[in-house]
This record gives structure tokens, sequence and C-alpha cells, in this order.
């Protein structure tokens, strides 16, 4: 081991001496060098090295090309067939299309524990048009041990003001309590903050009769299914109409509160309570009648949308 390291190092240390001697001995050689022997030197001869940067690239050998500026794989023209490809207009998803859509909400179809007997209620609304332009259809009403207590039908058209409100007008027709009564009807309707649904109707009937509605509902997410929806509506009306059992003023209340699981989004079977309560003449009316002014009532229902 100790000849194979030995051996290249002094190999190395002759061949150093060696450079570095030739090196002392060219640097004594020019120090002895008569320069003035370098004054004839003719330096005309060194024009002729001008030339040489035009001399011609020697033969088999090929001059030296620039980088290419393009590059050289051809790009094929798009045609009217890729075009469409990769922009395809998607039908119906321009803003203010002219697509009719519809929808159709019962948004409460209800057994109820009356104090009279069982009850079924309902409160459904649907719509179609576009964007901006509506029909609204609406439908509310109770029947209790098989009698119609109270039945109406709104038919309105819907203009949208902003993208949450819209103005509502059209009709409205009461066919219970009493005679059939129809009333022009115009309101607003919408979502306000934190999606809080409301709906504010003003209604002018027969013989001067006026009244308004207000009503509203917000949904809690307890869970992505599990729902709690708390809701409320109040009447009022313009003058007394005994005939109906309706007095001036506030009429009546209702809250109610219901739990609904989400089986399916377009199916909701739910779970609630609801409060009614009748206040002044109509309150009187109801008392002639041998009806309570106020009653909660336990309710069991299902919602539904197409």
């Amino acid at each position: 081991m100790t000849t194979v390291f030995h051996y290249p190092l002094a190999l190395l240390a002759s061949l150093t001496l060696g450079a570095t001697g030739s090196a002392w001995a060219a640097s004594d050689d020019m120090q002895g060098m008569d320069h003035s022997q370098m004054q004839g030197m003719d330096h005309s001869q060194m024009q002729g090295m001008d030339s040489m940067q035009s001399m011609e690239p020697m033969q088999g050998m090929e001059p030296m090309q620039s980088a290419p500026t393009s590059s050289r794989t051809p790009i094929p023209e798009l045609t009217a067939a890729d075009r469409a490809a990769v922009y395809e207009d998607h039908g119906g998803h321009a803003v203010h299309d002219s697509a009719i859509n519809s929808l159709l909400l019962i948004d409460q179809l209800e057994w109820q524990d009356a104090d009279d007997g069982s009850a079924l209620s309902w409160d459904a609304s649907g719509w179609i048009g576009g964007d901006i332009d509506r029909l609204w259809l609406r439908s509310e009403g109770e029947r209790t041990n098989g009698k119609t207590e109270h039945a109406e039908l709104q038919a309105l058209w819907g203009h949208a003001v902003s993208p949450w409100w819209d103005v509502v007008a059209g009709v409205r027709q009461d066919f219970k309590p009493g005679a059939p009564q129809t009333w022009a009807a115009f309101g607003v309707q919408g979502m306000a903050l934190y999606n809080f649904e409301a709906e504010a109707t003003a209604f002018i009937g027969e013989g001067g009769q006026s009244a308004m509605r207000l009503e509203g509902d917000y949904d809690i997410l307890l869970t992505n299914r599990l729902i709690l929806q708390p809701t409320a509506e109040a009447n009022f009306y313009g003058k007394n109409d005994p005939d109906r059992g309706v007095g001036s003023g506030l009429s009546d209340t209702e809250v109610g509160v219901r739990l609904r699981y989400e089986i399916r989004r377009e199916f909701a079977p739910y779970i609630g309570v609801t409060w009614n309560r009748v206040y002044g003449n109509t309150a009187d009316y109801a008392r002639e009648e041998g009806e309570d002014r106020s009653e909660a009532r336990l309710v069991l229902g299902v919602r539904m949308w197409f």
C-alpha cells in the first residue's frame, strides 16, 4: 500500500521541478535578448489579418445559424367546430334570459289537533315565468271535522324590483267563511336580512272593505337536514264584517314553530305547535259563537315542492 501512494507523488514532484526549471531557463534567455532587433519588424504585414474576418467557411463546415425565432411545430388553424367545442353556449344561464321556469311549494299540509276536533290545514304557493315577471298562485285554508271553515285563492302578477324583492298585484277570492268575496290585492314579497322570508299584502274588497296581511318565516338549520322553522301571521281589517266574523283593526294572529327533517330536499315531514288568538270585535264574534279566544294546537304534516 505504501509503494502505490508514493510512486505517483514522486512522479508529480519530478514533473513540477522540470517545468519550473524550464520556466527559469526561458526567463534567462529573454533577459539576454537584444530588443533593438525587433524595431525592424514590418507591422504592415499584420494588416492581412483583417482579411481573416471575411474568410469564407472551410470546405466541409456549415456556417453557424441563428436561433429560430418561431416554433417549427405547425399550429393548425381553428375550425368552426373547434371554436364551438371550446366556446359552447349553454342556453338558460344568461341573466334576464327568456327561459320559462316554474315551482310548486306545498309549505304546509298538516293535521291539527284542534279543540273542536281534527283539522286539515294547507298553505301552498307556486309560480311560473322568467327572471323578472312571474305569475304567482297562493292558496290556504282549513277544514274541521270534514267542513271547510276557511279557503282562499290568490292570483298575482309579480315583478322583480331587486334580486330579493318582488312587487305583486292581482286578485284574491274567498270561498269561506260566509259568502264568496273578491278582493283586489297588491303588495311586496321577498327575503330580508339573514334569510327571513316576508310577505306584506293589502286587499280592497267589495263594499269598501279593506284588509292587510303580514307573514314571515325563518329557517334555522340545526343540521343539513334537520330544520326548525318559526312562522308568524297577522291579519288586519278596515271595518267590521259580522257575516264573516271579523272585526276592525287587528283581527287575528298565528305563531308557530315546526321541526322538519328533509328525507329529500323535495320531501320533509315535520312536527310542531301553533298558537292562534283573535282580538277586538273578532274576539266578540267568536265568543258569541261559543269559540275560544285563543287556542294551541299540535300539528303533524309534510312539506313538499316540485
